[in-house]
């Protein structure tokens, strides 16, 4: 929609929502300089002269309602064919936000928020409005944690006519009651078992049943047995649990007949938890709700002639009552006596009764302060008493509860004329949330606690991934909340932890036994000398840094291996004939400086690739080498290699 001016006074901002039946616009009022929420009916529906008038007339019957946890509705019209409603701006989120965002409520808070609710569902009631569509989607949180129930116009006209939209029907059948699901007749019990399923939601963090389609839903409303909240979340209060499964019986006359019987005991839980007063048996409704069959035309004209007959009766008889004329006339002085005793007699009980009722229009006003605000406000509304809050921080007093009353305990209201209170309610302590400073520079860091009121700490410590003179972490840990003027730790980063180790003697050693032992000591290999040649078994004669020297962790450790001479061997293959295809080639070294026997290596040549060069054949600096070469584990051939002989 195009921004626009509705009636010459709201003006559109930006779109904030929207259901199935219309969108919500946040808009300024022109005419008194506010913000307000104006919902415009779909353009579906604005060809459908039955559900608008019924729109318009519910909208208007809502209007009357007035009440702290419900959002209020300015105004109702319609300008070149936009039905739209002009509603309190709530600054917040839906209760269906806010349970997804913190997942299952403690039972406290949400008691709290269900007393809210009730309470407005009590007030709807009062003035004969069934909202039709109590859900945590209808449901608005403010900032300052206080409930208001929206769309009582709305949910009766899209609930007189069935509207469905791409499929989906109006409301949610998550939180229909039976009566609904069956499409039977709702009255005040219908909502109250929806609020029962929002206490579910709210405390078990799920709805009491779900399917794969809208019509699984209802039949399990209908026929299934809800599994009690405690069985999902133990700590949730015996008396809690009761009052929820009372709220959502399947038969109306088994639930709480009015809000205000809800409502007394939601209050209840907050003193009782444990309690065992929510009724657990079916109650009885002594007027149940009936619907009554519609007269046909047969039945209208046997009563037409019944009453016919009992006419001609009457004739015939007032023969026989005119001879009884004296008789009656006796009677009726002896009534008339009766009568006349009777009018005195009332008018006394009037006089009586008018006394009584003077007192019962007085209010006493008691001590409220060191109570929960949510336990004593709805009985001062209920007698229509304003109730002026003003929420503050306190060190002491714990969050929610009076601080402090501006009128005395034991005075007196006459509940005829206007009546107000005010309450300091607490806030509780002042918080802070601690930010998440990771990876932040420390001077920085600092910086920002002090602008919050707290008081930064540096601690020093290593960190392999944090960059030096970096926040590593803080504690408290980022996102806690403490008063102001708390100690905050920071933990600065100096960096990878430097250790030192001793260089561990390594003359002697081959390159695999060094490797071996660098590693173990957390050093590394440096360069090999001579360089570009294999170490092989040779021995290390020199290292550097030297035996004992201190050097830090992961330094290199430079080798000094003994000179050694490299010759290769030709071999051919004598008489082929002795052999197989494959032949098994083995070359044993014995070197003159270790007189030990070694493999040099070991390989299966073919026949045809002979003749083949027994290659790395390593000569000790001035010393010598045997060489012994077997052919299919024979010996073939031997050799002993000189240094003096090596060009």
């Amino acid at each position: 929609m195009k921004m626009e001016v509705l009636g010459n006074r709201y003006e559109l901002l930006e779109k904030i929502g929207g259901g199935g039946m219309a969108l919500v616009y946040k808009a300024r009022c022109r005419l008194l300089n506010r913000f307000v929420a104006v919902k415009i009916l779909r353009e579906e529906f604005i060809g459908d002269e039955e559900f608008v008038k019924r729109f318009e007339v519910e909208a208007q019957s809502a209007a009357s309602l007035s009440h702290p946890n419900i959002v209020s509705i300015y105004d109702v019209g319609n300008q070149d064919n936009i039905y739209y409603i002009v509603m309190e701006y709530v600054d917040g989120s839906t209760l269906k936000d806010y349970i997804a965002s913190k997942g299952a409520l403690p039972w406290r808070e949400a008691v709290k928020i269900a007393i809210q609710i009730c309470s407005a569902i009590e007030h709807a009631h009062s003035k004969q409005i069934i909202h039709r569509d109590i859900k945590p989607q209808n449901i608005l949180m403010t900032k300052e944690g206080i409930a208001k129930v929206t769309d009582f116009g709305i949910a009766r006209a899209a609930t007189s006519s069935t509207i469905t939209i791409a499929g989906n029907t109006i409301g949610s059948v998550h939180y229909f009651s039976p009566e609904q699901a069956r499409g039977g007749y709702i009255d005040e019990k219908s909502d109250l078992y929806s609020l029962g399923i929002v206490i579910y939601e709210m405390i078990t963090g799920r709805m009491p049943f779900d399917g794969e389609s809208p019509v699984a839903v209802a039949l399990k409303h209908i026929h299934e047995k809800p599994i009690p909240p405690k069985e999902i979340k133990n700590d949730i209060p015996k008396a809690l649990n009761d009052v929820v499964m009372k709220a959502i019986r399947k038969e109306q006359s088994s639930r709480y007949q009015t809000a205000s019987e809800m409502l007394e005991d939601l209050y209840r839980v907050l003193k009782e938890p444990e309690g065992d007063f929510a009724d657990t048996e079916s109650s009885i409704d002594l007027n149940p709700t009936k619907k009554m069959k519609a007269i046909n035309e047969h039945e209208t004209e046997m009563l037409q002639k019944e009453e016919y007959d009992i006419e001609d009766k009457a004739d015939s008889k007032k023969a026989n009552k005119r001879k009884k004329g004296d008789k009656i006339s006796i009677l009726l002085a002896v009534i008339i006596s009766f009568i006349v005793i009777g009018i005195f007699t009332y008018i006394g009980y009037s006089v009586f009764i008018t006394s009584l009722s003077a007192e019962a229009r007085k209010f006493v006003v008691k001590n409220y302060v060191g109570r929960d605000f949510y336990e004593i406000v709805n009985v001062l509304k209920n007698a229509n008493i304003e109730v002026i809050e003003h929420w503050v921080y306190d060190e002491v007093v714990p969050k929610d509860y009076i601080i402090k009353q501006s009128v005395e305990p034991g005075s007196v209201f006459k509940l005829d004329g206007y009546n107000s209170i005010e309450f300091h309610i607490s806030k509780g302590p002042q918080l802070v949330k601690i930010p998440d400073l990771t990876n932040k520079e420390c001077r920085k860091a600092e910086v920002e606690l002090q602008q919050l009121n707290l008081k930064p700490k540096v601690v020093d410590e290593y960190s392999d991934i944090i960059p030096v003179d970096h926040v590593i972490t803080t504690y408290p840990n980022p996102n806690e909340e403490v008063k102001p003027e708390t100690e905050v730790i920071i933990y600065r980063s100096l960096g990878p932890q430097i250790k030192t180790v001793q260089v561990p003697d390594l003359i002697g050693r081959t390159y695999t036994e060094a490797q071996l032992i660098l590693e173990e000591h957390n050093l590394k290999v440096g360069t090999l000398y001579p360089e570009g040649r294999s170490p092989g078994s040779s021995k290390i004669i020199k290292q550097e840094p030297e035996p004992g020297i201190t050097v830090n962790e992961e330094s290199a450790v430079n080798l000094y291996f003994e000179q050694v001479k490299y010759v290769s061997i030709p071999l051919d293959l004598n008489n082929p004939e002795l052999y197989g295809e494959y032949i098994k080639v083995v070359t044993q070294i014995t070197p003159s400086d270790t007189n030990e026997t070694r493999i040099l290596s070991e390989r299966v040549i073919q026949k045809g690739y002979f003749p083949i060069s027994i290659d790395d054949i390593p000569v000790p600096e001035n010393g010598s080498v045997k060489v012994r070469i077997l052919l299919d584990d024979k010996l073939y051939r031997e050799a002993t290699i000189y240094w003096d002989e090596i060009e």
